[in-house]
């Protein structure tokens, strides 16, 4: 699990990679958890956590890029 500082560091691509694999652990629990295979329950909600971390920071990124073309513009 990754902490939002740490995502922070990360560059546009490599959390696109992580957000990806993220969703794609989510969709294996799920599928473990119907087919009776996972027992721990807990997981679905930490990959949850995770997919929401890392659309947080890719927003704040967003905002920030959006920003600077703002004041570059009207500088």
């Amino acid at each position: 699990m990754s902490k939002a500082a740490d995502l922070r560091e990360a560059d546009e691509s490599e959390l696109e990679t992580r957000l990806a694999e993220a969703k794609q652990e989510l969709f294996n629990l799920r599928f473990q958890m119907v087919t009776g295979q996972q027992d721990n329950s807990a997981m679905v909600r930490t990959t949850r956590r995770e997919i929401a971390r890392i659309l947080t920071v890719l927003r704040e990124k967003e905002i920030d890029a959006a920003e600077a073309a703002e004041a570059g513009e009207s500088a």
